[in-house]
């Protein structure tokens, strides 16, 4: 098929992408490579397309109409079809959105006098030889208007140059008129015959992984499958956990399959209810409840700090098997080998086999996390602890600092410089780095530059390593180390204790620098060791968390704390409003899957207590605030909600009161009726977003009402 047809086939609806298929992810190098390929005459393969009257899910806004009859659907080859289509029209394909495209690989130019091929540079605006490769293949811009601006700058061409110009415009515009060799599925094959020749296609090259071709085959019995994942994922992303659409794949292979590698398994369409029905528990709670597991009891604020994800395929199967219904030692067991699966790059190598291995055991073993240190431990000869020798010439990329990062916001670290926590820190100027604690600069003057391949590494050491928050970092410079720890210990007390930095100045020396690194290192180990084996037991027996931990551990999806019900701390004085905060909370919680809220704690997880509240009930007490704060509730939820739906207690904690009150799932949507600026009454919907209680309105409402309840 000559390519000027294809592109005109895709503007006219007779060509289209098929739901199934990946995204968009060439690079611009790709687009590059099969541009210069083509200008040179090169064969750049076929493609495989298939005729039908039935055809699956198209990407895209179209929607396929019966009396349009046989279209034709591209089954191998968008990559190339796709990129063609942007460089000769300068605009994306009718099937795909700017956001859906990983890599925009318009904008290439070429020199029409050497035919080489480079994305835009500044020095391209004063060279009339370097035109944008759409111009060219528009007709924009004609071999005759390149030579005038050659002239015109003062250069005389002969006339071998000037044709050479011509005969270049020619090769580029020329490549409408070639031929992709067409392979064609007929019009009687049905769309798992196609699917199935597309496998077949992919499965002997590179360019498709298992679980992607897997993916192809689930869009086919389920066309919304892609859609629906992909949207979770940007949700997620949003939250700083990123993931590929091969993510998905993978854990409903452990969900449904108990396995990594039988990727097949998933090809047939008898999967279809099991895995919208697995798909639907993944969406709606089990990937947020991972999600927060790990960033509210591992410290993991984003998936960057992760050197494979894939750990968390054995925690998403197990969550799900338990419905996400862990304890606090079920929990302290989960991160406590997901740590050691990371340092101990459980999943760096053989990852099909080892999930296979490890799925099984969560599938069948009463105590799974358990039995999977076992496996670590046995495959480390016994031992799983750190030792200080690891650290020798580990450099921030070793998962070992992943871990020491994670067990230094476990110990409430902060910045060396602003204070921030080091945990979670909020804006882009207080993003953490990694900076040398003695700067390379004045390491390098003594010795420990790249001549020395030894002593550049200790130089590079993690051990030389404090996290600090970008704007810190910037300021700080290369500021010698005594200098500057001083400081810091001045204005900072804990600062350095917390991050596990040598306190004795006798080591800030430059020339006492590699026994400052040897001492680190044994306090590394140490503490590192010391709080992995306190995480928990393997022997221990279940229980649930006391409100102490879940204090401590601080406010997540399941979890908020309000200082007051009614008493406004700032202004001194009752405030109403208050209490529809607390109203907003119960229904967010109860239109999730439910919570926990505890009213007399600060955000901070400090101890506050119900007094200012009893005294602005006229000197009331407990059964006066549980009265009042029962009566709010009937008013807004209903007597039936209130009696089925919350559960309320005042445990003391520090010798104050606090109120707990324990919100159950509701079994249909809860509204709260709100003013709006007019002052009339307007009913809103409320559900939890992280640690946040979130409205939720309009189609996105209607979406997750009809996922949740009905």
């Amino acid at each position: 098929m000559k390519i000027s047809s294809i592109l005109e086939k895709i503007d006219a609806n007779q060509l289209f992408i098929p739901a199934f298929q990946r995204e968009y992810v060439w690079k611009k190098k790709d687009a590059k490579l099969l541009l210069s390929s083509m200008i040179k005459g090169y064969p750049t393969g076929t493609i495989l397309t298939w005729d039908t009257n039935h055809p699956p899910e198209l990407k895209g806004d179209h929607a396929y109409d019966p009396r349009q009859g046989a279209i034709k659907i591209l089954l191998d080859g968008q990559q190339r079809v796709t990129t063609l289509y942007m460089l000769v029209q300068g605009e994306l394909p009718p099937y795909y959105t700017l956001d859906e495209v990983t890599d925009d690989t318009r904008g290439l130019h070429v020199n029409v006098e050497t035919l080489e091929l480079e994305y835009f540079q500044k020095r391209m605006a004063t060279d009339p030889r370097w035109l944008h490769v759409t111009d060219i293949f528009k007709k924009n811009i004609r071999a005759k208007e390149v030579v005038r601006a050659l002239e015109k700058a003062g250069r005389v061409l002969t006339k071998a140059e000037d044709d050479r110009i011509d005969d270049n415009f020619a090769a580029v515009q020329g490549i409408l008129d070639r031929d992709f060799p067409e392979q064609n599925i007929p019009v009687r094959a049905s769309l798992r015959e196609a699917i199935d020749i597309f496998y077949i296609v992919n499965a002997g090259g590179v360019a498709l992984t298992d679980a992607e071709l897997a993916l192809a085959q689930i869009s086919g019995y389920w066309p919304q499958a892609r859609e629906a994942f992909k949207a979770k994922l940007e949700a997620l992303k949003k939250n700083g956990f990123v993931f590929r659409l091969d993510f998905v794949v993978f854990a409903l292979l452990a969900i449904l399959h108990q396995g990594g590698s039988e990727m097949r398994k998933l090809h047939s369409e008898d999967n279809n209810d099991a895995i919208r029905a697995a798909w639907k528990a993944l969406d709606a709670k089990v990937l947020d409840y991972v999600a927060n597991l790990l960033r509210d009891h591992a410290y993991v604020d984003h998936t960057d700090e992760i050197n494979s994800i894939y750990a968390l395929i054995p925690i998403v199967a197990y969550c799900f098997q338990r419905d996400c219904k862990l304890s606090h030692t079920d929990i302290q067991k989960v991160v406590k080998w997901f740590y050691y699966s990371q340092v101990r790059r459980r999943y760096v190598s053989q990852l099909p086999q080892r999930l296979d291995h490890d799925l099984k055991i969560v599938a069948t073993s009463d105590m799974p996390f358990d039995r999977l240190l076992d496996v670590i431990r046995e495959e480390r000869g016994g031992a799983i602890s750190i030792a200080a020798d690891e650290f020798v010439g580990s450099a921030i990329q070793h998962p070992l600092f992943g871990l020491v990062r994670w067990h230094l916001k476990s110990k409430g670290a902060k910045c060396l410089t602003t204070g921030v926590s080091i945990h979670r820190p909020m804006g882009e100027k207080y993003k953490l780095e990694y900076d040398h604690i003695f700067a390379f600069a004045n390491l390098k003057a003594e010795g420990y530059g790249m001549e020395n391949r030894l002593k550049y590494q200790l130089a590079q050491e993690l051990t030389n390593r404090a996290l600090l928050t970008q704007i810190a970092n910037r300021s700080k410079g290369k500021k010698e180390t005594e200098g500057y720890l001083t400081s810091v210990m001045k204005n900072q007390p804990k600062a350095l204790s917390l991050q596990l930095i040598p306190e004795d100045q006798e080591l800030w020396q430059i020339e006492n620098y590699e026994l400052f690194l040897k001492t680190r290192r044994k306090m590394l180990a140490d503490s590192l060791n010391a709080w992995l084996e306190g995480l928990a037991d393997t022997n221990a027996v279940s229980e649930s968390i006391s409100l102490e931990d879940l204090i401590a551990e601080g406010e997540n999806e399941d979890v908020e704390f309000k200082e007051t019900l009614r008493w406004d701390i700032r202004q001194g004085n009752m405030n109403k409003d208050l209490e529809g905060v607390i109203m907003k909370t119960i229904a967010a919680f109860a239109n999730l899957q439910g919570g926990t809220l505890v009213i007399g704690v600060a955000d901070d997880g400090s101890i506050s207590g119900l007094d200012n509240d009893y005294k602005s009930m006229g000197g009331g007490d407990r059964d006066k605030f549980e009265l009042h704060l029962k009566t709010l509730v009937i008013n807004a939820f209903g007597e039936a909600f209130g009696a089925t739906k919350l559960k309320v207690s005042f445990p003391e904690i520090d010798e104050k009161e606090i109120c707990r009150l324990d919100v159950a799932p509701a079994n249909k949507p809860i509204y709260l009726k709100i003013a709006d600026k007019g002052g009339v009454p307007m009913e809103r919907f409320y559900v939890r977003n992280g640690n946040s209680s979130r409205e939720m309105t309009g189609e996105q409402a209607l979406l997750y009402i009809k996922e949740r309840f009905v």
